[in-house]
């Protein structure tokens, strides 16, 4: 134990002594003044890896925190990648949001990219994640790098990796680049010039908001009103100019909500879908009576809409974003898209029927706009997860502001039609079946806790939940003919005439970016008339619920 001790001691004060940054240098000195091994050991007990979703983590000091020093060998390893792959003289694009240590992570990435013979460029301000994924192909870019934890609680930060085509990295990118990452042995072996990247100017801003025109319809109603939170992130400026461009009346934007902020003072989490992130949006709106209440997460590459439901406490309801993802692509298709609709297999399969009936491509991939952007012939593509790419030529990541203008120009047509939202979801309903989803998520501190449930889960699989038999059981860990592998379970159940319900549909997996188990459920109830919707609705929930609670004790958690 001494020895362990001992050795841990070392590595702390081999890590302090190359540290760049007086905060985190602070702070791990006094963590070694103070003897706090358990705080030690949690902060060397590895390193923070480095995946298909860059790097995600706490704020500290330490090889299992974000950091300088993290960024500084990520960065090197992201251009020793480039260097390898033959593209040592390419530009790298580098964006970054409003949160604690984002523009020092931004410009330690420039630097290490300059020291390292590529050229670098730098947003000129904190803007959204979609402006930086337009850069990179707009600038012709080998490589973009966006600074942001999306909408993670206030403490972290992360590192979300670009290749040229404006895709995130997927394997083998991925393992590669840890690889390079592994290999830097020590930060004086990082060469980091004061200067020699360019910062730039508005014109990337301006060029993609002139793009963001092209999701819309020259001449369709523009006469909506909306309230609009940014939740304290990068969103607010860019997408009311967005909005200004198009022809919309100006958004309402929640006052209390309006300023990039990273400390997020008005949430528990500055993420749409949590409990209590809207309230204030709510508040504002029954003050002001828009049409719809519109929000993005903190970097703006996610989209959450509200609509009106009178009776409720609020008077406002929160669309899923597979309701959303549903009403992009019928408005999609009532405009004569073409091209391949795509979808994750965490998503409601009602798109799939949406498409079929149109004839057009569909596709389902893994989670994340990392596979959904690289879909052959890509029209649209959502996730459930409030995530929407409707522009692939401009972007080919999701895009909260894009999305919000088309949801906007949806809504503003159904107005002056005399309809709404909701009655477009009924329309849905009744033509293709009510499909509900829900989630069951579970957040933990340990990590040991989410591969206890999937190891239960995957030794005695569920053979009925909530009644209805389980048809088939898909450890996806193991590929399909269509998806490579991955932690994830998937079951088919049956559907019961008797109990009014068509089919349903689980996926479990971890999360990729939170520590949380995520289990993804779906139940078709048909609904043969407008007048069956609401018994149709009070079924699947109900279905819903007693899905959760079987699968909750199959899992153990």
């Amino acid at each position: 134990m001494a020895s362990d001790r001992t050795e841990l001691i070392t590595r702390a004060e081999a890590w302090l002594a190359e540290d760049p940054d007086p905060e985190t240098r602070t702070e791990l000195a006094g963590l070694l003044a103070g003897g706090d091994t358990d705080e030690l050991a949690a902060r060397f007990a590895g390193t923070l890896q480095f995946g298909t979703a860059g790097l995600r983590g706490e704020l500290g000091a330490g090889p299992m925190r974000m950091n300088r020093s993290v960024v500084i060998r990520a960065a090197a390893g992201l251009a020793a990648y480039l260097k390898a792959k033959g593209e040592g003289s390419g530009l790298v694009v580098i964006g970054y949001d409003a949160r604690h240590k984002s523009a020092d992570f931004a410009r330690d990435t420039a630097a290490v990219m300059v020291g390292a013979g590529l050229r670098a460029a730098l947003l000129p301000r904190p803007l959204p994640t979609p402006v930086l994924a337009f850069a990179i192909r707009h600038l012709g870019a080998v490589a973009g790098v966006e600074v942001t934890a999306s909408h993670n609680p206030p403490r972290d930060n992360g590192y979300k990796v670009y290749l040229g085509d404006g895709s995130q990295i997927v394997p083998p990118a991925d393992g590669e680049i840890a690889a390079e990452i592994a290999a830097v042995r020590s930060l004086a072996d990082v060469p980091r010039p004061e200067s020699g990247w360019e910062t730039l100017d508005d014109e990337v801003l301006r060029a993609y908001l002139a793009r963001t025109d092209a999701v819309l319809t020259p001449g369709s109603p523009r006469d909506l009103q909306v309230v609009y939170t940014p939740l304290h992130g990068v969103g607010r400026d860019t997408l009311v100019a967005a909005f200004a461009r198009a022809g919309f009346p100006a958004p309402t934007v929640v006052a209390e909500q309006a300023e990039p902020d990273p400390d997020f003072p008005t949430v528990a989490f500055p993420n749409p879908e949590e409990p209590g992130a809207m309230d204030l949006a709510f508040a504002t709106a029954q003050s002001v009576g828009p049409d719809i209440v519109i929000a993005n997460d903190p970097d703006a590459d996610r989209c959450a809409v509200a609509v009106p439901a009178p009776g409720t406490q609020d008077g406002w309801r929160m669309l899923r974003g597979d309701e959303v993802g549903a009403l992009l692509a019928a408005h999609l298709v009532s405009k004569q898209a073409s091209g391949t609709f795509a979808t994750t297999i965490v998503s409601s399969s009602l798109m799939s029927r949406i498409a079929a009936a149109s004839s057009l491509p569909y596709e389902e991939t893994l989670t994340g706009f990392k596979w959904l952007a690289r879909v052959d012939g890509l029209r649209y593509a959502f996730e459930e997860a409030l995530g929407y790419c409707v522009d692939p030529e401009g972007v080919r990541d999701k895009d909260g502001i894009t999305a919000a203008l088309l949801i906007a120009e949806l809504a503003a047509e159904l107005k002056h039609a005399g309809r709404t939202l909701s009655d477009l979801l009924d329309d849905l309903a009744l033509e293709f079946g009510l499909h509900a989803t829900d989630q069951l998520s579970v957040r933990v501190e340990d990590l040991s806790l989410i591969a206890d449930a999937m190891r239960r889960l995957r030794e005695t699989p569920p053979t009925t939940l909530a009644g209805l038999t389980v048809t088939s059981s898909e450890d996806l860990t193991k590929g399909t003919d269509s998806l490579p592998p991955t932690d994830g379970l998937r079951y088919y159940l049956a559907g019961s005439p008797e109990a009014g319900i068509e089919a349903a549909r689980i996926v479990v997996r971890p999360s990729g970016t939170e520590p949380k188990l995520k289990c993804y459920l779906e139940v078709v109830v048909p609904a043969p008339d407008a007048a069956a919707l609401p018994a149709a609705r009070d079924k699947a929930t109900a279905t819903l619920a007693a899905v959760k609670r079987d699968l909750s004790a199959v899992a153990g958690i």
